[in-house]
Order: structure tokens, then sequence, then C-alpha cells
């Protein structure tokens, strides 16, 4: 004890016979000073603060092993890290639980608890699930870099096959990798306008022909165009099945089979019409003809693969069938109880449009729904006033789900974005950096980032005092990507 009366650390290489639970540590980190007692930091003795107690006996060259610098005149360790995550963490010992505080990076505050050697365990669960969104975001980020890469390097090692594939596959699958495949994609995509604006004019009497039995077809002219717009979207989808580096996985996704379920009702209809009269009746196969050609009303949700917005929409729907959930039952609890009403109520008067339960279901949908066709409506004066409950009921049922379905689509499109911008930034600071390190250039080019050098070890300790510095900083090297392959310099998506 000094001559103050407060307890001290002894001096470095000193040995002290007290225990450590007798003895305070003062730490300095970034900038903010605090105070605190062995007996606190003992309760989790693996951790960094703990065995700061224990560090001097060691002498210097363990002192710089737990801090950045220490103070021999103040007796006290400098710690270059946030202060704010520091104020988290250190929570730990007073509550034996961590919370991060709002508007910290997640992954900074996970390499804060590890600086600290606090397990992540520690942490609240409200917090252990934005840390995994943002893992998942930066695995994102870390794929799309990735693909664009894969796109900008060419493997000599490949044969000239393989390198067509890719080639092939780049061209259909990416249009932004270059103007040819663009044009490609802004084809296709007029082709599936101008298919749809095909089948819907065919079906218009003053533009149908007669054939040699007197039954009204469609003019020879759009049928030419539509085999024109289906040999396009055959030839498309087999060279995409070509050039596929996995084609079970390309058969069984979603949007190849509605390309699949949009060209196949042609060939089904052209075979039937040309054999199948041979094994049935004429009028069975016009039947299974037109039966067929309904189906290319699939070809209009091949929209959804030029357009980011549709994919959008499609996301947000899949995460909201909870809250659809919820407006289907609530609706079918509301036709239900207000469709018997209604055929209670109406059974009154002479002339009533409610014949049974069942069929008042029909007009418990449109009044609920606030439709109201008006072929079925309540004709007493109780009938009216279920039928407006019923129809204020269903605005309210409708409305209470909108809300969540609006966030979640605007959510994935803002999160989209934001991925894009990331992965973009990430591959300027690649490119900054490959630049950098090429000998006496003045900067790098996208042909170089193929070639990008590995980072240095974070764990690798350097002597001197700057060094020392610059590995503490909590900006830290985070490797998201193999070790055979590219590796991220420095955290970005906290930017």
């Amino acid at each position: 004890m000094d001559g103050t009366g407060e307890r001290s650390l002894p001096e470095p290489g000193s040995q002290d016979s007290r225990a450590g639970d007798d003895i305070e540590i003062v730490v300095n980190v970034g900038g903010v000073r605090q105070v605190l007692y062995g007996d606190l930091l003992s309760r989790y003795p693996e951790t960094r603060l703990a065995e700061l107690i224990h560090c001097l006996a060691g002498g210097y060259d363990t002192i710089f092993s737990l801090c950045d610098d220490y103070d021999p005149g103040k007796r006290e360790f400098y710690f270059d890290r946030d202060p704010d995550a520091f104020k988290c963490v250190i929570e730990v010992y007073y509550f034996g639980e961590v919370h991060m505080k709002k508007g910290i990076c997640p992954i900074c505050f996970k390499n804060e608890m590890d600086f600290w050697k606090v397990d992540l365990k520690f942490l609240d669960d409200c917090c252990k699930s934005h840390l995994s969104e943002k893992r998942e975001e930066l695995e994102e980020i870390a794929r799309r870099v990735q693909l664009i890469l894969d796109d900008l390097g060419v493997d000599t090692a490949e044969g000239r096959w393989r390198r067509c594939q890719k080639c092939v596959w780049k061209f259909l699958e990416k249009p932004e990798s270059s103007c040819p495949a663009r044009v490609v994609a802004v084809l296709s995509f007029l082709l599936i306008l101008v298919s749809s604006v095909v089948m819907c004019m065919g079906t218009i009497p003053e533009l149908q022909v007669l054939d040699a039995e007197g039954n009204r077809v469609e003019h020879p002219t759009l049928e030419n165009v539509e085999t024109a717009c289906i040999g396009w979207f055959t030839l498309e989808y087999l060279l995409r099945l070509f050039s596929s580096p996995n084609k079970l996985h390309f058969a069984l996704s979603f949007m190849n089979i509605v390309d699949v379920l949009a060209i196949l009702p042609f060939y089904v209809s052209l075979t039937l019409t040309h054999l199948g009269a041979r094994m049935m009746e004429l009028t069975n196969v016009q039947q299974a003809v037109q039966a067929l050609r309904i189906m290319r009303i699939a070809r209009i949700f091949k929209l959804a693969r030029h357009s980011s917005g549709l994919q959008t929409l499609t996301y947000a729907l899949k995460r909201s069938f909870k809250e659809l959930g919820l407006l289907l039952m609530y609706l079918a609890v509301g036709i239900f109880v207000f469709s018997a009403l209604g055929y209670t109520m109406e059974q009154s008067h002479p002339e009533t449009l409610f014949k049974s339960i069942p069929q008042s279901f029909w007009w418990a949908i449109i009044t609920m729904t606030t439709v109201g066709y008006g072929d079925i409506y309540p004709k007493t004066t109780l009938g009216k006033l279920n039928a407006a409950i019923s129809f204020l009921c269903g605005v309210i049922a409708i409305a209470l789900p909108i809300h969540p379905i609006i966030n979640n689509f605007v959510r994935y499109y803002n999160k989209q974005r934001v991925l894009e911008t990331a992965a973009r930034h990430e591959l300027e600071l690649m490119e900054l950096n490959s630049g950098t390190a090429g000998e006496g250039k003045a900067g790098g080019s996208r042909g170089d980032l193929d070639h990008l050098p590995p980072p240095e070890p974070v764990g690798k300790e350097d002597p001197s005092w700057s060094s020392r510095l610059k590995l503490s900083h909590s900006d830290t090297f985070i490797p998201l990507l193999t070790e055979e392959k590219h590796h991220r310099t420095r955290l970005q998506s906290c930017k």
C-alpha cells in the first residue's frame, strides 16, 4: 500500500506475496481510464484483464504480450481498442453476460471479445442474432466477390472445352459481364414480351382464321412469330444447360423449371397434332392441345429472371408466409361466420338469394375483400347490418399483415443494394492493394486481382511499437475466402 492508502501493483519483475484478489489494476482503453480490482477480475481467470493481475512478475515481455503499452510511473496499462466496445465487454465481470450497444458492428464487437478473451457464450441471445445476420452478409459479400473474381480470372490449366463452357455460361447468365451479353439479355426480355403479346392477340376473334373444318384458329403470322420465340427459348435453355457447372442443380432450379414449362407445351401440342390423331379421336386431340396451350402463360414468369424487382417481391412473399397464413386464417374464420349469419338472417325473406351456407361463402368472400359483384346481396335489415360488419372486418383483416410484408420487401431490397455496394468496394480495395503491392506500378488493374498476395497473419508480433500498435487496432484482418484463393484485407461491411 502506498502513501495515499490505495492498493497498487508491484514493480515489473518484482515478487509480490499478496494474493491477486487484494490488488487493483488501472487500464486505459482508447483514452478511457478505468480502475479494476482483482477480486472482480478473478471471476473469469481466462480473460485478458485477469491475466494482467500477475503479468508484472514476468517482466516487460509478459506485459507487452497482453497490452499495447505500460506506464511504470502511473502503473497504467494502455490498450488501443474501441472504448465503447470495452464498456460492453466489462459487463461480464459485473453481470455475467454481455450486451452489444446499438450502432456497433457485430463482427468488430466479436473481434473485441476475442481480444479480451471473453467467450461468446456470455453474449446475450438477442445480440447473437445480429452477429449471425452480419456473418451471413459477409459470406454473401465474399461469395459475390469470388464469383466476380472467377469471371475475371482465366485458368490456363483448364482445357479448351471447359473454358468454352465458362464463356457460354458467363455470356448467358451474367449480362453485366460484357456489352454483347447485355444485348442478348435485352433481346431475351423483349422476346418474352412479344411471345406473351402474341399469345393474347391469338385469342382475338377478328385476328383468327378458319381452318379446313371451319374452326377458328390462330393467324399463321402469329403462329410463325410464336414458333420463332419458342425456338429462341429452346436454344437459350439448351445452351445454359450445356454450360451449367452443376446440371442437376440447374435442372431442379425453380426458374429453369418455369423455362421448361414455357416451351414444353409447344412441342407436346405439335406432337399431338401430327401423331395424336392416329391414336385417338380428333376431338380429344384438340381438347388436349387447347389445355396445353393454356400452359403458355408460364412464360410470363420468365420475366423474373431479368427483373431484380420481381425477385425481391418473390423473396418478400416467401419470408411473409406466416403473415399470409394469418391473413388467410382471419378471412376463413370471417367467411364461415358471416356466411352462416347471412344465411340465417335472410331465410325470412321470400326472395332470398342465400340458398345454402356453402353458397353464401361466395357472398362472404367478395364482401370481405370489398369486391362486391352484386350477384348475391342481402335484402333484410339484419342481413344488411351483417354485410356492413363483414366488409369492415375484411378491411381490418387485410390491412393487418400488409405492414410486415412491406417491411420484408424493403429490408431485402435495401440489403441487396448494400451487398452490391460492399462487394464493389471490396473489389476496389483489392485492386488498390494489388496496385500498391506491385513494384513501380502507379495503379492496379482488374487483371491483377487474381494474383493478389495473401495478407500477413494478424497474430505475428513485431518488436517495434508502431507495428504492435497497428496490429492492435480493432479494424482487423478477416479472411472470408479460402486460403488458396483470395482474402479480405479489411472489414468493409461496417463502413
